[in-house]
């Protein structure tokens, strides 16, 4: 499944969820219910943000962006995670709200079958959205994905408070149930927002990737020593530039097809699309 298909089949199975869990949430008055249905609509959101950068960040270079269109999904990944903090400040102000007015909960046990549907269905997307971010490398899938696991834990978390409501008959489990969603929740954006921050403000790729650079570096004899590494991260595209040294005598024609060599490997390495730049300077010049 490439990756306009993936987000698109998040974008219909939230639709569906929010339906559900609008409907029970208002029926049986149960405020973790009705946080569950806002953390999809925030879902739902992400998930049309991401299908969005998805398709703009495959665009082909062009004059305006000579590197591509890749940091579109750094950017779709940090809004889904300023969303998904948007969604637990919701899910908080309902909760502290429903302690102070009070109020009680109807119908427990449909509320119990629809979070428990919700779980499994959210588990299955969201591990069909994580092979495909892993496989295509992209940051906004990614995102997405680990909305819907969230939302994964919290209905579980929800799905444990009603029975707890069930068995004791006590109201307040239900918005204490609902900011412990929340606390899952921020614990999410805030690993999602460390994550794109780091490519949009062009860290360096991670020490990993870094390795298996200097790994096709050190397997040219011909290459005398490299320095000024500097590499980046726009969407799935990792960018490289170094610069490498060579003996004097070897001529244009051999020093060329070395650097096309090393670009292909590392293209192998990197199976995503890479942007390789490589400055070749002669021993001589070493001081």
């Amino acid at each position: 499944m490439n990756k306009q298909k993936a987000a698109l089949l998040s974008i219909f199975s939230n639709t569906v969820l929010i339906f559900f869990k609008v409907i029970a949430g208002i029926s049986m008055g149960s405020v973790s219910v009705i946080s569950e249905a806002i953390h999809s609509s925030i879902d739902l959101l992400a998930s049309i943000i991401a299908f969005f950068s998805i398709k703009i960040s495959s665009k082909a270079e062009d004059n305006d962006h000579p590197f591509g269109h890749g940091k579109y999904e750094n950017v779709s990944g940090f809004v889904e995670a300023l969303l998904i903090l948007l969604a637990a400040a919701l899910i908080v102000y309902q909760s502290i709200k429903r302690m102070f007015e009070g109020g009680t909960v109807e119908n427990v046990s449909a509320g119990i079958l629809v979070m428990l549907i919700a779980a499994a269905i959210n588990f299955v997307i969201s591990m069909i959205l994580l092979k495909a971010a892993k496989r295509t490398d992209s940051i906004a899938l990614e995102a997405d994905a680990m909305h819907l696991l969230t939302d994964v834990y919290t209905s579980i978390g929800v799905f444990i408070g009603l029975i707890l409501l069930k068995i004791t008959n006590i109201p307040i489990i239900d918005p204490i149930t609902a900011l412990l969603v929340a606390t899952l929740i921020v614990k999410t954006s805030i690993t999602l927002i460390k994550k794109s921050l780091n490519d949009l403000v062009d860290s360096k790729l991670p020490d990993d990737d870094i390795s298996k650079i200097l790994n096709v570096l050190d397997s040219h004899l011909e290459i005398t020593m490299y320095h000024s590494l500097r590499t980046r991260k726009s969407g799935a595209t990792r960018e490289i530039n170094v610069n490498v040294h060579v003996f004097e005598n070897v001529s244009l024609v051999d020093a060329h097809r070395l650097s096309d060599k090393i670009e292909e490997e590392l293209n192998n390495v990197f199976p995503e699309e890479s942007y390789v730049m490589i400055h070749l300077e002669p021993e001589t010049s070493i001081k």
